[in-house]
């Protein structure tokens, strides 16, 4: 009933106009206004509904006029359409009826329109039930290519046998590559991608080029037999036999090929490729025994099952499949039997590689789980250990699954289906909407489904009311390859409709990386080279930046230009706020400060927060501690801290100024003065010995908490460390180890040189007393040596060459103080909240989160607590569930809701406790002055 309510609701209202203008134009015939719209639904789709010739025969046959929207990517450029009469123009919302090839976006359709498209829906295909659902909201009509058939039933407006020619082409460059990954040189290597040809003559002169050296030099004879499978025996499978058959071949049948595997070592088989056709008598049999009816198995498929994965299957090298399936049919193969074909080692050489030119996801082949791209076109299945991968060295058989395979060949596919489509487009232009083929093809109008399809509102009602479509792959690229990548990466790569770029300088870390993980590569990435860096960008959904946070801006001005979201867990930067309009004017969300601190604080705090003010509370305190260091067993070094993130970045935290409100008084730490100004014991559990160190600018997230600062006793954030590693720190930083002056450059030093170069030469000891002005018996120069020989200064190590002496203390403890094999990390945040209630009662309230590394595994507190948070940040822009554009916090309800819930799916859950009255509050209990 639901279903029928929202069917019927907006068709009076947004299609009035659109149904007396066409209506009028049925009966008149009086010329319509055709738009054609530009494809976007990647970069490779190049085609046109119709050329420039076919648009100036129709505006001569008809009079109409013809809108083109302006494309710099379409094979056909902007000044052919107007050569022939056509109008461009970005804006389609004159035209009665709109022309395309591929789905359009639902946020760029255009209501009370006449859309005719490929729009995926009439089959109830659920993943577009949503945009069936847009067409019917707005009132368009929608005419689908696939459904106009003429008397026979026989379709009259397709791309023919293109994306079969182009499938067999890619399927032949992908065998090339795959048998080179495995260490053997075939005649397969010199083809390219369908793409890389001008026109299929180019692709005949090559493959006659292939076939000589396969007549000359042969095929590898590990892999000998090769036979190429295929089934199905429309234009697809027509198409890739018309490509494959340039090449020497001999044709076979089912009953021949045990006796060809007998015969393997015929040194025919060496230079000549073997071919076999295969239609379902071929490869299904009874359950229950007897002989196969092509009638029965038609309209009883359940009695019968698949015998390819035993029968045809271990002899096949190459399946090109190309046949239509209902989920009615038996499977050709399951991912069971591709996993029974790889453990046969006998049968390593058989099932390299597929061609799913039919790309049918999850259909006949029921491992093929995505389409590829044109850009991406392989990935690899591993039935054996239930992996899915892009390494084409790995083991898996190689699968070819790009869904708009016609586009690779764009003249000539754009040509051949503006022929098949011209008389229909004529018709439509003359105003026939009553023509048998358009009307036949048409799934709604006037806000319903015509009657032949109102079995899609069980789809519709089936769909849970989603709302957007998006049948493409979602494309992450993350910039840097550092210590907290692992687990967002690990995150990300559990959808298996993502695929991620790992692209960092150090290229060796990305790649070891990526191996982890399926459907995942590595890219060198330079952030200097601004063509390289857009490159990368274009090509990616969400750019998830975890570089060094001054690299920050640069990626997201990048990523604005080209329409990009991204995410990054640093601070928002005064660079990067400044791109903030220009992110809104671009409709582009830039989440930021989402990792740990800053990040799941922020989720915490405006949990809490909002949930107070609901109640009609007051926020009078705010405390917010948080801290990443070794956890208290593996704290066994003088400043009781090691790396679990950037160095640089705790380096240079530690010379920031901050300032916070404490019991009503206003308080500033100068810059460099952080650590002589330490909280010398922060007392949030009795087991833990905790000093603290002020956290930047403690006053400036009352507003985007929205929280009234003049009214409140205390805002503060601070920094935990265990006791005594400020005191060391701040002898470093006087000392000048933490110099940001590039004057301080160190150029191919050991560590001792960088030592000695920073506090000058003599008896050690005597020389820190100095400098420190302390005495020489001083524990703390006892302790501050002991640090230094921890470090590994005081011995000669690896030569350094850094640009200042902070990034080159920031390499000596990445090296000394790092966790080690079997240790691990530990990460506390604690907040409090002093609440005025409603009532005019006090009380505190606490959100607290404890988490310990993984000493086992070795994945750290601190590389969960910033690389989950963030991939869920880009995990929400994925599935378009951020509306607020700019660059934003996850202050905000509709980020921070769903990120702690999908937190606590991980194990990361906040404890949450209230006590009654200020005396039971850190505020009161805490020393805020020196």
């Amino acid at each position: 009933a639901t279903a029928r309510l929202r069917l019927r609701a907006s068709g009076p209202l947004l299609s009035r106009l659109h149904r007396a203008s066409l209506a009028t134009q049925a009966t008149n015939r009086s010329p319509l206004v055709i738009g054609i719209r530009r494809e976007d639904k990647n970069r490779w789709e190049r085609r046109v509904a119709l050329t420039p010739a076919h648009v100036k025969e129709l505006i001569a046959e008809t009079g109409a006029q013809v809108i083109v929207q302006p494309s710099n990517t379409r094979i056909f450029n902007n000044a052919s359409f107007v050569a022939a009469g056509a109008t461009i123009n970005e804006d389609l919302s004159h035209a009665d009826a709109i022309l395309g090839i591929k789905e359009v976006p639902i946020d760029k359709l255009i209501p009370s329109k006449t859309y005719v498209i490929f729009s995926h829906t009439h089959k109830g295909q659920k993943y577009n039930m949503p945009s069936l659902q847009a067409f019917l909201d707005k009132g368009i009509r929608l005419i689908d290519y696939e459904l106009m058939v003429n008397e026979e039933g026989k379709r009259q407006v397709l791309f023919g046998k293109h994306a079969g020619y182009a499938g067999m082409i890619d399927g032949l460059h992908g065998l090339g590559q795959r048998l080179l990954a495995l260490g053997y040189n075939s005649p397969f290597i010199h083809m390219g991608q369908a793409h890389v040809y001008p026109n299929l003559e180019c692709v005949h002169t090559k493959l006659r080029h292939v076939a000589d050296i396969i007549e000359d030099q042969g095929l590898p004879d590990a892999f000998a037999p090769m036979l190429f499978t295929f089934t199905g025996s429309g234009n697809v499978t027509q198409g890739a036999r018309a490509i494959f058959d340039d090449l020497p071949h001999d044709n076979v049948t089912v009953d021949e090929l045990p006796f060809i595997a007998k015969d393997r070592y015929n040194d025919r088989y060496r230079r000549r490729l073997l071919a076999l056709q295969v239609n379902a008598q071929d490869y299904v049999e009874r359950i229950d025994g007897g002989p196969y009816s092509r009638e029965e198995y038609r309209e009883y498929p359940e009695r019968y099952r698949s015998v390819f994965a035993t029968k045809i299957a271990p002899y096949t090298s190459m399946l090109v499949n190309g046949i239509y399936w209902e989920s009615k049919y038996p499977r050709l193969m399951t991912t069971k039997d591709l996993a029974y074909i790889q453990r046969q080692r006998e049968l390593r050489t058989r099932m390299l590689a597929i061609a799913d030119i039919s790309c049918d996801i999850g259909g006949s082949l029921e491992f093929m789980s995505h389409a590829s791209t044109i850009d991406s076109p392989f990935f690899y299945v591993d039935a054996v250990n239930g992996l899915e991968h892009k390494d084409i060295e790995k083991p898996g058989v190689q699968i070819n699954s790009i869904d708009n395979l016609p586009t690779e060949l764009p003249f000539e596919a754009s040509k051949h289906f503006g022929d098949s489509l011209y008389p229909y487009a004529k018709a439509l232009a003359s105003g026939d909407l009553k023509h048998p083929v358009i009307s036949h093809a048409i799934i709604c109008q006037d806000g319903a489904l015509v009657k032949q399809h109102k079995h899609l509102e069980k789809s519709l009602a089936e769909s849970g009311g989603l709302r957007v479509a998006n049948t493409q792959r979602k494309r992450v690229l993350l910039a840097g390859s550092g210590m907290v990548s692992q687990p967002l990466v690990d995150y990300l790569a559990s959808s298996k409709d993502t695929d991620i770029t790992i692209a960092s300088n150090d290229l060796s870390e990305a790649k070891r990386l990526a191996y982890q993980f399926p459907n995942t590569v590595a890219a060198l990435l330079d952030v200097s080279d601004s063509r390289a860096l857009d490159q990368l960008i274009k090509d990616c959904d969400v750019v998830v930046s975890l570089v060094p946070a001054h690299l920050h801006p640069r990626l997201a001005d990048a990523a604005i230009r080209r329409g990009k979201h991204m995410v990054t867990a640093s601070y928002i930067s005064p660079e990067m706020q400044k791109l903030d309009q220009a992110a809104r004017d671009a409709q582009v969300s830039i989440i930021s400060e989402i990792g740990l601190d800053p990040g799941i604080d922020h989720c915490s705090a405006m949990k809490i927060i909002d949930e107070a003010k609901a109640q009609g509370g007051k926020i009078r305190s705010f405390i917010s501690w948080c801290g990443g260091l070794a956890a208290p067993e593996h704290s066994n070094n003088q400043i009781g801290y090691k790396f679990s993130w950037s160095p640089r970045g705790v380096l240079t935290a530690g010379l920031n100024p901050a300032q916070y409100k404490a019991n009503g008084q206003m308080h500033k730490i100068a810059e460099g003065k952080l650590f002589e100004n330490r909280f010398r014991n922060v007392p949030l559990y009795p087991g833990f010995a905790f000093e603290g160190l002020a956290n930047r600018d403690s006053l400036q997230y009352a507003e985007p908490y929205g929280l009234d600062l003049e009214n409140m006793d205390t805002m503060f954030r601070g920094t935990l460390r265990y006791e005594g590693y400020s005191e060391i720190m701040d002898c470093l930083l006087r000392l000048g180890f933490l110099s940001l002056d590039p004057k301080s450059h160190v150029s191919a030093a050991s560590a001792t040189e960088f030592l000695t170069r920073v506090i000058g030469k003599g008896d050690l000891r005597q020389v820190l007393a100095q400098r420190l002005a302390l005495p020489v018996s001083d524990p703390l120069v006892s302790r501050l040596i002991l640090a230094l020989e921890e470090f590994g200064m005081l011995s000669s190590g690896s030569p350094i060459t850094a640009a200042t002496s902070l990034d080159a203390m920031s390499k000596i403890l990445q090296s000394s103080l790092k966790l080690n094999p079997g240790e691990r990390d530990i990460v506390c945040l604690f907040h409090e909240f002093g609440i005025e209630n409603l009532d005019g009662s006090y009380s505190v309230q606490t959100s607290s989160l404890v988490a310990y590394g993984d000493a086992e595994s070795g994945e750290t507190a601190m590389a969960r607590t910033v690389g989950v948070p963030a991939a869920i940040a880009t995990r929400l822009l994925l599935e378009d569930k951020v509306a607020t554009k700019g660059v934003i916090r996850p202050t905000i309800k509709e980020i921070y809701e769903p990120l702690l819930q999908r937190l606590e799916a991980k194990g990361l859950v906040f404890a949450e406790h209230t006590k009654n009255g200020v005396h039971n509050s850190l505020q009161h209990r805490m020393k805020w002055t020196k």
